[in-house]
């Protein structure tokens, strides 16, 4: 009688790294009269290892409106920059998103890699862009 084993590997690099996000409704930019609605987001990425740098390569975006309209945003790094963040360090940034619906969600990863070129990606969970007047 023969037993397999399987083994799952668990990426403790993507768990290592934190990703808070804080979202605004920018009324002063928004037209709900012509369906257009502007939301900021700050990004805060934070590198909890205790000896490994890491560098976010790329990034993926969907980000859906109200009515299930899926936008698909690709590219490299985020507003330009492919950031170095070394152990416990972090990188902010900010950005925003024009929709024609006044709510929506994004969610996401990040591409990344270790100092030793191990590649893993970071999970963004669903976030809401809703303004503050629609939340209960």
């Amino acid at each position: 009688m023969t037993s397999e084993t399987t083994t799952i590997a668990i990426n403790t690099l993507s768990q290592a790294v934190d990703v808070r996000v804080q979202v605004t409704y920018l009324a002063q930019q928004s037209r709900p009269e012509d369906q257009h609605f502007v939301y900021g987001y700050t990004i805060t990425i934070s590198n909890t290892l205790d000896d490994v740098t890491v560098q976010l390569l790329d990034r993926h975006w969907l980000i859906s409106d109200g009515e299930n309209i899926i936008k698909e945003v690709n590219g490299p790094g985020v507003v330009g920059e492919q950031p170095f963040i070394g152990p416990h360090a972090s990188y902010t940034y900010s950005s925003g998103v024009v929709m024609a619906v006044n709510a929506g969600s994004m969610k996401g990863r990040y591409g990344m890699q270790s100092a030793n070129g191990e590649l893993f990606d970071v999970i963004i969970p669903e976030f809401a862009l809703v303004p503050p007047n629609k939340l209960h």
